[in-house]
Parts: C-alpha cells; structure tokens; sequence
C-alpha cells in the first residue's frame, strides 16, 4: 500500500461574524485556497484527482455540493470532481482522511482536502433550523427517541457542562486556558509563526467594502485580552461555567492541504512536509457529546505503538476550554505542546473548515519546533472524534 503525504498546506486568516471575510461568498473563498495550493507546488491544475471539502452548514450558499462549487470558483479544470463531507466540527479532518485512503489505495494520486465555513452568511445551526420553519422535521427520529428517552436535543453547550463537571474544572481554570490561548496566538502572530501559512486575501466585510486592504491576521484575536475581561463574561447558563470567553468563537475560513502518494510525488516534483502516520474516528456518548478525543487518542496510540511523550505538537481543538484541558490532564499531555500557537478561543472556529486549518498550523508548527510527529484531533457533533498523527519530514 502507498504512503499519504501531506505537499501543500494553506489557510486563511480566521475573520469574526460580519468582519472581514463576511463578503466572501464560501465558494469564492474557497477557490481562493484550491488556488493557492496549485501555486504552492506549481501543479498542473488538471493532474488533481479530487476535491473533497468539509463544510457543516451545507445549506444557502454552501448547499449543493460546495466542494463542487468551490472547484468551479477557482482555476481548476472543470474535469476535477469535488464532493462535502459532513462529520460535524472533524469535516475537514475527515477530508484528509478520505483524501489519504484514497491516495494509499492508489485509486488517485492527487486529491485536495479543503474545509470552508462562512458563519457570517451561513449561521450556525442553519441546516436545523431553516427546515424546521417549513415543518419539514427534526433530526431527532422516534428510534432515537427511545434509545435516548430523557434527551430533547444533543447540545454541544450540555456537553461542555458536562465536561466540566465531570472533570472537576473550575470555572477560574476554564477562564485562565482562554486567556493563555490568546497570549500564545498573539506570541504567534508577533513572531510570523502564522505567516507561511496564512494566504492573504482582500479584505470583504458583508457591505462588500474593504478597498486594497488585505486581511493576513485572525480577527478574533483579542490583542488586549486580560483575565479580568474574560472572568466578567456573562455565564451561558445560570450556575454554569461556560461563557462565551471560554468557549471557540464563531468564525469565517477557508483551509486545504494536498495530499499525494508516490506517483503524486514524482508528477508533481515536490517534497513532501509530512507524512500521514495514522488515522482513525470513533464515536462515543452523543450527550456529554464532547469527551470522545480522549478515548479516540487513547486508542490510536495504542494502535501505533506510540505514548503521549513521542507527540511533539498537539492540536486539539478548543471548541469548549473543557475539552483540551480534560484531555492534557487525562492523557497527562505535555502542557507546552498543546496548541502551541492558540486554539480556536483566541483564533476562531469555522465549523468545517477547521480540520485542515488545524493540520496546516500542526505541519508548520513541526517544522518551527524541529518536531517528528505531531496529533490532531477535535471534538464533533453527535459523540464523535477524528485522530490523525503525521510525521514531519
């Protein structure tokens, strides 16, 4: 069987709701970064196999096929063949495992995986609630009824309750990791840790302004962030933990990395940045919903013969601050390797979009670390966690 490299890896700059990527229709966007990723290895357009996107509000602008649409907004031939997966926050990152099995199978040599979500022109939760208003139904089927009899609804905000209840994180320890998110990406950004892989774009806002200006730094970050300021967010819930502070914040983006075999390697006549050392999901309690990276990594070291401590990097995504931190102390993870450059509280989170950015922040950050092997892996929709572990090279 081939290997899967990783050749390519690019994102833009995360933008805030209604900020400086709202103009951008996803598709546009989108191409922007197939685009890029053709630049990046001077590849001839038509040598690519496949475009698989991830992309979790697949309706509106993003409906019909985005992937397909993104592929007709760039300089791809219209030969190139585009398909969306929907595996909730992990979509993208499952693209890149679709993307290696289809290379490591030999099937296809060349496949693009991308992920793109516009919060701003999309909101969250869209593809729920705009059928709902047509009385076109509920995701929740009388099967699932019975089998979850005390659950209107799979929430990610119960989940994060829940996982800070259930791992005894105290309401200071959440607000202090958000803080500390936000010191390491503007750390990040102050260094140009971000800046081979950012792709800058023209700025866009939602009144399509933005003139010459070029947007090349996530917006969500908070350059003036202090603990005082997080601690006096309102709770999202009374007696809870969870504000809006400690939790990811809503964003627009657009990510990709290519991935080839051998073959892919010799038409192109790159290296490669990485090499795909494992991949795997598992599913888990759909309620607390947010607790399957821990058991999902447990098990594909164990498959790989790896411990923690051969980890360099570690990107686990910071939908909630609760989910990173159960999973460095119940792993007993190095705190100086967990998302060395911020996570999604101080970046932004785009749904979708957030498995390639979160790979193309994990190969730079090997290479700027002089690391081996770096793991990614997220909490998603419905009990459900991708891992994927690569090898700098």
């Amino acid at each position: 069987m081939s290997e899967a490299y990783i050749v390519a890896a690019t994102r833009t700059a995360g933008g805030r709701r209604g900020g400086r990527l709202s103009g951008w229709h996803p598709a546009d966007l989108s191409g922007q970064v197939l685009d890029a990723l053709l630049d990046r290895t001077d590849a001839d357009p038509a040598l690519v196999d496949d475009v698989i996107m991830g992309c979790v509000g697949q309706v509106g602008e993003q409906a019909l096929n985005i992937a397909r649409n993104a592929v007709l907004s760039s300089r791809l031939p219209e030969s190139v063949p585009g398909t969306s997966v929907d595996r909730q926050c992990g979509s993208s990152q499952q693209a890149i495992h679709f993307a290696a099995q289809a290379v490591m199978s030999g099937t296809q040599d060349i496949v693009i995986a991308a992920g793109v979500e516009s919060m701003s022109r999309v909101p969250m939760g869209a593809s729920v609630a705009l059928p709902a208003k047509q009385g076109m139904g509920h995701y929740f089927g009388p099967a699932m009824r019975e089998r979850y009899p005390d659950v209107d609804d799979f929430t990610q905000f119960a989940g994060a309750e829940m996982m800070a209840k259930k791992y005894e994180l105290s309401k200071d320890e959440l607000d202090a990791f958000s803080l500390e998110s936000h010191q390491k990406a503007i750390r990040a950004t102050e260094a140009g840790h971000f800046d081979d892989e950012i792709l800058p774009v023209p700025v866009r806002d939602y009144d399509g302004n933005g003139g010459d200006a070029m947007h090349t730094v996530d917006e969500g970050i908070r350059f003036d962030a202090s603990l005082e300021g997080i601690s006096g967010v309102k709770l999202l819930q009374e007696g809870g933990r969870i504000t809006a502070a400690n939790a990811s914040q809503i964003c627009d983006g657009a990510s990709g990395v290519m991935v080839v075999n051998e073959r892919g390697l010799k038409q192109l006549g790159v290296q490669p940045l990485a090499r795909i050392h494992h991949l795997s999901v598992m599913g888990h309690d759909p309620v607390i919903m947010l607790e399957a990276p821990i058991p999902a990594t447990k098990r594909a070291l164990k498959k790989v013969g790896l411990s923690i401590d051969d980890i360099d990097v570690y990107e686990v995504n910071e939908a909630f601050a609760p989910v990173p931190l159960a999973w460095m102390r119940t792993l007993d993870a190095d705190p100086y390797r967990l998302n060395v450059n911020g996570g999604a509280i101080a970046l932004g989170h785009p749904l979708g979009g957030s498995g390639t950015k979160l790979m193309t922040t994990l190969v730079h950050a090997l290479k700027q670390r002089d690391g081996r092997y770096g793991l990614q892996t997220m909490c998603e929709g419905g009990g459900l966690a991708n891992v994927t572990i690569v090898e700098r090279l």
